[in-house]
């Protein structure tokens, strides 16, 4: 589990070795923790270190168990949402925050957003979960970007509910697994302007339904629906559509595996430079990219390791100690993460 060294206690046991920002060596895996090693952290200003799981009262498995519970408990309020969406063009606003702000509540407690993610990552992801991972992600986003809660909370609430329009898609189009044909793309991208529709019939809330209207319009006038400038974008929606296509991305499709949330992690950076807004991208690689030290990864020539340190000036070729040796893959630039196993 990951911490924040103010938030470390007198017999915490670091899992791997911990060093500062320039790479000097401070503290070896396996080592407890007193006040001293606590001091010694904080003076060379390290943010967050990984330790062994605590033993709290009900174990961390039931703890896990309890937040899997309750997003699956989230993913069938949305179902219900969608469903009353898809028979009625609207929905009943009071059960999206009944819903939404006390998972929020909770998961202000989460600072590790990565193993976060790794709990969300299911088998075939549909509409339901891939909302519930939008709106937590751009929640979190959000808050990184230095928002206000009421805005955090709107934010989060625009991601969860951007797919809305998909309600009114037929399910021969949502459900099918091969290639459409040229109609049923047009009528699956009509589901921006449903969820606008949608959206403005059910709350008094022009934001939250442009976000649905513009979340896949890009920084390049590319996209759906055609029309608007680059200017006219809501700020709300450049943070969705980051957090939409992360997501997206971590999700296997008939035309494209899966990929791992660090080389997914690594498009979207590169899309910061035109295709996405760079501020919001650079929140998401600033804040997500520490979350990986200490994460178990698969490098792509298949071994498996510990990130022990990420380089400042390659920011995707981190310090990976693999059995008792160390691979600095800024020096082997053949090697790279593919997949965050835990």
């Amino acid at each position: 589990m990951k911490v924040h060294v103010t938030d470390l206690k007198p017999g915490d046991r670091l899992m791997t070795d911990t060093f500062n920002s320039v790479g000097l060596h401070i503290l070896p895996g396996g080592t407890v923790v007193r006040r001293e090693e606590i001091s010694l952290l904080i003076r060379h200003r390290l943010d967050y270190v990984s330790i062994q799981v605590r033993q709290l009262a009900g174990g961390a498995e039931e703890q896990s168990h309890g937040l899997h519970n309750e997003f699956d408990q989230v993913i069938m309020n949305y179902e219900a949402t969608f469903l009353e969406a898809l028979s009625q063009g609207c929905f009943t606003p009071a059960l999206v925050d009944a819903t939404l702000q006390p998972l929020l509540a909770t998961l202000d407690k989460q600072k590790d957003v990565v193993s976060l993610l790794l709990l969300l990552d299911r088998e075939d992801i549909d509409t339901y979960q891939h909302s519930l991972q939008v709106g937590l992600l751009s929640y979190y986003i959000a808050t990184w970007l230095g928002h206000s809660k009421e805005e955090c909370y709107r934010i989060s609430r625009a991601g969860y509910l951007h797919d809305i329009g998909k309600s009114q898609v037929p399910l021969s189009i949502l459900n099918n697994p091969g290639l459409l044909s040229a109609e049923e793309t047009d009528e699956l991208k009509r589901h921006t302007a449903y969820g606008y529709d949608i959206i403005r019939s059910s709350m008094k809330d022009e934001d939250t339904a442009l976000v649905a209207l513009q979340h896949h319009y890009f920084e390049e006038a590319a996209g759906y629906p055609s029309g608007f400038s680059r200017s006219e974008i809501h700020p709300y929606t450049e943070i969705v559509t980051v957090a939409d296509l992360y997501m997206k991305l971590t999700t296997s499709r008939l035309s494209r595996p899966k990929q791992g949330l660090v080389s997914v992690l690594r498009q979207v950076h590169e899309w910061g430079f035109g295709k996405l807004n760079g501020n919001v991208v650079q929140a998401l690689t600033g804040h997500l990219l520490p979350g990986f030290v200490g994460k178990t990864v698969q490098l792509s020539n298949g071994e498996t390791g510990t990130i022990v340190m990420n380089n400042a000036l390659d920011i995707f070729k981190p310090l990976i100690k693999v059995n008792e040796t160390y691979r600095d893959l800024s020096r082997e630039r053949n090697l790279m993460v593919d997949e965050v196993l835990v």
